[in-house]
């Protein structure tokens, strides 16, 4: 049952595997497994595990139809992450007060000030505990006919590295989401008024057991400690925040958003003071019935209720919504923006309109600062800099051009209230979405798939129920560091002058490798030098044209990569010694690869080095948009490849002599490919010395009966502007409607395609 749980099989699948197993075991007695899989499903639905039972609640009865909260206790919840041993490790329980040369610093959820005032309000000898809601409306189908409303709780005393990870995360259940008549009723106010009450009554039922006490216990290391629960943060994208905090969900509301009260026709000023919003200036409001007068709905708040938990401040502001996904950029993923964003203040370098690459540059700048993890009260203060910097500059280029004149409500929320949050709940990592959004994949769409889509909250509980057991029942299993992974050896030679003399000589080598021949003997001498190695004698070298590293990155030293040379750019972690000597990008230097080796000295452990050629950073200008400026120089050494933290991209200046961008890609892209035409193809396209280009769409296995399976990418072509088919040394191309599926087997291999910024579908290939 483990094999099909896990895998997502149905159950046409999981009997085909009993029934070959059964043929095949030649067992003398009766089979271990079930007779289908259906009995063993509903073996595994009368398993009596308490913590792991859900139940379903009508909370509500409308148009004749009957409402359900499909959930789990909440405290069983707990419980659950609470009996984690790897989680129980890592606990934090107390405030901690962390400083770095006597200044306060934010960091992990427990260094904030609400974690601060919130164990002020109790018992010295009691703990908080940190609840983290994370709530999403999303379709469970690609037509987007029907959709689920999970919500998803967490705890803030994980630390957020573990709380990353989906088993530091819990289904709470599925939240009722009320159907209309027709859309007059679905517009009207009575039926929003209904669904924000039905909401709200949802979660205090949900919540309640929580708060019902004076407090709570659960048992750790069989002890028993005592907690105060307590709301910290609530993830959510702007509407599910708006749903939370009972304001109104438009934009062009008079009082937006749900942090404070700036009028509409303020949002675009980013200096104005305004006035916070809080439960008791929000109540009064609401108890006089003026609601509408603060942009809030006249419904009570469930959240007024709970000691320590201002709901509008909670409502975190999510940087994957309002920076990685932006303003209008919803059809890509957060991971491709990301990538976008990486290699835009290049594309738009030199550009006549100046403020454009500087807007870029501050951009990447306020950017690169959000994703830090501890944060010093002078850094929040360079931080608020950057985003007024930016702020100021994207509003001065983009303002008359904008319709709403960038009355935008992330760009107002970003910039004013995103550093008061780090200051309250820790660092902008512990609250964002884009660990949570993962979760729906898991929880929503794989089970809706795996149901008959008749009662389908019941069919996933029941999905997760068993996943759980399963997962309980894993034995975890020990991993084996991956080594080095050597492809297409070039060279195997005993070490002699003669040999490096001969193959400085081949004039079919690339020009980089011959200088690491002209480099390979004095090098070594340096390097066995360092390491108290008198003599070379019995040196056994091999030479490799590509070695895996343990991260997974390929480091390349090519004649012949796509018809043309690949010699890896790598970023070295320095030690702390070297670090003294030498400009770094903290901690990292840079350099180019010239040779991949093995090599093997009698009675020595084998050497897995690589000859290098550094970069150095300009002195005058060693950052530019943040970046580091380099320039080739005529150092080289051995290094160790072990020492090597990553492959990088180099993005040269083309109006430049020897000078180099980093462009640091931390989540390659692989949709883009180059694809090996065959011989009749080739007189039909133009191509890149027998290389086409294209965009991934779906991988695919497809078997047809008494057929071997055909492995499948369904693709859409690039084709080469025919002006200009290269530009730079480079392939410009544009897509084009021409769909085809080919051989996985033809793809030659991933590559990156960068936009061209000023011109509407032209892409350059890297």
């Amino acid at each position: 049952m483990a094999l099909v749980i896990e895998n997502n099989l149905n159950n046409k699948a999981g009997n085909a595997i009993i029934k070959f197993f059964n043929k095949h075991s030649d067992l003398s007695q009766l089979s271990p497994l079930p007779k289908n899989i259906e009995t063993g499903r509903k073996f595994m639905d009368k398993m009596n595990i308490s913590q792991l039972s859900y139940s379903k609640y009508c909370v509500l009865t409308y148009n004749s139809q009957d409402y359900f909260i499909h959930y789990r206790l909440i405290k069983n919840c707990i419980k659950n992450l609470l009996s984690n041993p790897d989680i129980l490790k890592n606990l934090m329980f107390r405030y901690e007060n962390s400083k770095i040369e006597d200044k306060k610093l934010y960091g992990e959820q427990n260094s904030g000030n609400w974690w601060k005032q919130a164990e002020r309000s109790i018992s010295n000898h009691t703990n908080i505990l940190s609840i983290i809601l994370y709530s999403d409306a999303t379709t469970t189908d690609t037509l987007g006919k029907s959709s689920l409303h999970p919500i998803y709780v967490s705890l803030g005393n994980i630390p957020t590295w573990r709380r990353n990870k989906e088993d530091a995360k819990q289904l709470l259940g599925y939240l009722p989401i009320l159907s209309a008549k027709n859309k007059k009723e679905k517009k009207s106010s009575e039926f929003k008024e209904l669904a924000r009450e039905t909401f709200h009554n949802s979660i205090k039922f949900l919540l309640d057991p929580l708060f019902q006490g004076d407090g709570v216990d659960f048992n750790i290391d069989d002890k028993d400690i005592w907690f105060f629960p307590r709301i910290s943060t609530i993830i959510c994208d702007w509407p599910e925040a708006c749903t939370f905090s009972l304001t109104y969900k438009s934009a062009n509301s008079n009082y937006p958003c749900h942090f404070c009260l700036v009028q509409r026709e303020d949002l675009i000023d980013i200096r104005k003071e305004v006035i916070l919003r809080n439960h008791v200036n929000m109540k009064e409001y609401f108890d006089s019935n003026t609601s509408k007068l603060a942009g809030l709905e006249q419904v009570n708040n469930y959240f007024w209720s709970i000691p320590n938990l201002n709901i509008y401040a909670a409502t975190v502001p999510d940087r994957m919504h309002h920076l990685d996904l932006g303003i209008q950029l919803s059809r890509l993923t957060a991971s491709k923006y990301r990538d976008m964003m990486k290699i835009m203040v290049f594309v738009v370098d030199d550009l006549q309109i100046e403020d454009l690459s500087e807007v870029y540059m501050k951009w990447n700048e306020m950017y690169l600062l959000s994703r830090s993890e501890k944060f010093k009260e002078s850094d929040l203060e360079n931080f608020q800099k950057a985003i007024n910097d930016w702020g100021d500059l994207f509003i001065k280029l983009f303002q008359n051009i904008s319709n709403s004149h960038l009355k935008f409500l992330k760009l107002h929320s970003w910039i004013y209230h995103i550093v008061d949050t780090i200051r309250e709940y820790g660092a902008i990592n512990e609250y964002t979405t884009e660990t949570y959004e993962s979760l729906h994949k898991t929880y929503v769409k794989i089970p809706y798939r795996l149901s008959n889509k008749k009662e389908v909250e019941k069919q996933i509980m029941e999905n997760i129920r068993r996943r759980a057991i399963v997962s309980r029942n894993r034995v975890g299993k020990t991993k084996t560091p991956m080594a080095f992974v050597y492809t297409a050896k070039l060279f195997d030679f005993d070490l002699s002058e003669s040999m490096i003399e001969q193959n400085k000589k081949d004039l079919n080598l690339d020009k980089k490798i011959i200088k690491g021949f002209e480099k390979f003997i004095d090098c070594l001498k340096v390097y066995l030098n360092i390491l108290n190695i008198i003599s070379a004698e019995g040196c056994r070298i091999k030479i490799y044209s590509s070695v895996t590293l343990k991260n997974g990155a390929i480091l390349r030293t090519k004649n012949d990569f796509h018809h043309r040379p690949w010699f890896s750019n790598i970023a070295v972690n320095m030690n702390e010694e070297e670090l003294s000597e030498y400009l770094s990008d903290k901690g990292i230097c840079y350099a180019q690869t010239l040779l991949i080796t093995e090599i093997r000295l009698p009675n020595k452990s084998p050497m897995h080095l690589a000859l290098v050629q550094w970069y150095d950073f300009i002195e005058e200008t060693p950052f530019v948009y943040g970046c580091p400026l380099l320039r080739l120089v005529e150092v080289y050494n051995f290094i160790e490849i072990e020492a090597i933290e990553d492959t990088i991209h180099v993005v040269p200046r083309f109006d430049k002599n020897n000078e180099y961008f980093i462009m640091e890609l931390d989540q390659p892209w692989f949709s883009n490919i180059a694809v090996n035409m065959n011989e009749e193809e080739l007189s039909e396209y133009l191509s890149d010395k027998g290389i086409c280009y294209a965009q991934t769409l779906l991988i695919t296995e497809i078997r047809l009966p008494n057929k071997s399976p055909m492995h499948l990418a369904l693709v859409q072509w690039y084709d080469f502007i025919e002006e200009t088919p290269f530009v730079y040394g480079c392939p410009l191309l544009r897509l084009v409607e021409v769909y085809n599926f080919i051989e996985i087997e033809a793809i030659e291999d991933t590559i990156h395609v960068v936009p061209r910024f000023d011109k509407n579908n032209e892409y350059f290939v890297i």
